[in-house]
């Protein structure tokens, strides 16, 4: 039964792989001192690149018509396998189809045996 499973599992996440079309890098944004003049500040870390993915879009609801124009909810999810390590609040850099996209994960990943789910928020800038 337990063979079974793994086997289940493998063939799954192998065919969940098979539709990854994008490649994303993965930063964080840590605080650091500079020894010489003992300030601190911030600087962007790579925490992993080159890591196969798949972004997909969904509309949330219609567009609200307002004063100032249409404004549209999209949800963005990434998908990458479940080991690799991505904090709350990471930029992650995706391309796919030959776009480049900055985002923010903003949540918890939802971690799976064959993936892991990431709902993410457009990076406007990086603060």
């Amino acid at each position: 039964m337990v063979k079974a499973l793994e086997a289940a599992r493998k063939a799954s996440r192998k065919a969940l792989e098979g539709t990854y079309e994008g490649i994303c890098k993965i930063a964080v944004n840590r605080e650091s001192t500079d020894e010489d003049t003992g300030l601190t500040g911030s600087a962007e870390e790579i925490e992993a690149e080159d890591i196969p993915c798949r972004l997909s879009f969904e509309k949330l609801a219609p567009a609200a018509q307002s004063e100032t124009g249409a404004a549209i909810t999209q949800g963005v999810k990434l998908f990458l396998a479940p080991e690799i390590k991505v904090a709350n609040g990471s930029k992650i850099v995706v391309t796919q189809e030959g776009m480049t996209s900055a985002y923010r994960a903003s949540g918890v990943p939802a971690i799976y045996p064959t993936h892991q789910e990431i709902m993410l928020e457009l990076c406007e800038e990086w603060a």
